[in-house]
């Protein structure tokens, strides 16, 4: 156990309570202690042997990866304010790295998302809400603080466009555009509201980001919407100010389905997934978005 220890670069004492732990996972005893030394028992043999065609079955693995170009499909869900700033550039960051990875992108909201990563539908899902998870991989992703987006010429918005930031407390009586309460940024936002003891003035809601911004450009009110939904607005008719409230924010995570039910090239494209999303981050391009202090 010494020389072995030595050779392991760890202590014969260390060593010693791993074999320990091992044995008592596997509920047998692999080695048998004497005063002569330690010997293997037929079921530490038998366990040897199946180890070592492990270990050589991994470093194959690995030989494969670096020689050949890496191909399958993955699945990938996001919500249309987070597609609207990653999934270009992720599906451009995917077609560069793995060309012959099949990418399918599905825009959802987020809880249709993790119904289809439950029903085993996606490989990977943007995701707001983890509640229901059950074998899923979670990684927090990042933080993202909310904007109040309208029109510049809405009457409510024009006294609160002197200042970079805002108090939730000042939007009380501004008209607001917001998704159903089925939604996830619905919850924050109400919550938040309640934090101040404070409604928000709701005069329509939609579920559809597309059709929720057309709202918003005809001037039907403003609306309450994290950083990422700015990546689809053109022109200069929108203004948006950053809410200062701390509770004003919602965390993405990344989600998949558990390690052993990935797929090798689903697990290249979450690391693919991570890096874009942090480079759009550290670049700016992501406004209001700041890496998950984790």
């Amino acid at each position: 156990m010494g020389r072995a220890a030595k050779d392991l670069g760890m202590g014969t004492s260390a060593l010693s309570q791993q074999v320990s732990r091992l044995e008592g996972e596997l509920s047998t005893r692999l080695l048998q202690r004497s005063a002569a030394g330690v010997q293997a028992t037929d079921a530490g043999m038998a366990f040897y042997k199946q180890a070592q065609l492990a270990l050589r079955h991994a470093d194959h693995a690995v030989r494969a990866a670096q020689q050949a170009r890496l191909s399958g499909h993955v699945s990938i869900g996001m919500s249309s304010s987070t597609s609207a700033v990653l999934a270009l550039p992720f599906i451009t960051a995917m077609r560069h790295r793995y060309p012959d990875i099949g990418l399918r992108v599905v825009e959802s909201l987020s809880g249709g998302l993790a119904a289809m990563l439950n029903a085993r539908q996606l490989d990977l899902a943007v995701l707001f809400e983890t509640g229901a998870a059950m074998r899923w991989s979670v990684v927090p992703l990042l933080d993202e603080r909310l904007f109040v987006i309208a029109r510049r010429d809405l009457p409510e918005i024009r006294l609160l466009r002197t200042s970079q930031r805002l108090r939730l407390l000042s939007l009380a009586d501004v008209p607001l555009i917001l998704p159903s309460k089925s939604h996830g940024l619905r919850a924050i936002v109400d919550a938040a509201f309640a934090r101040i003891g404070s409604e928000p003035r709701i005069v329509l809601e939609v579920d559809g980001l597309a059709v929720l911004m057309d709202a918003v450009c005809a001037s039907v009110g403003a609306t309450i919407q994290p950083g990422a939904a700015l990546g689809r607005l053109h022109g200069d008719s929108l203004a948006s100010i950053q809410i200062g409230d701390r509770e004003a924010r919602r965390v993405n995570m990344l989600a998949s389905l558990s390690d052993d039910e990935l797929s090798p090239a689903a697990l290249a494209a979450r690391v693919v997934l991570r890096d874009v999303a942090g480079s759009l981050v550290r670049e700016g391009r992501w406004p209001g978005a700041s890496l998950h202090e984790a």
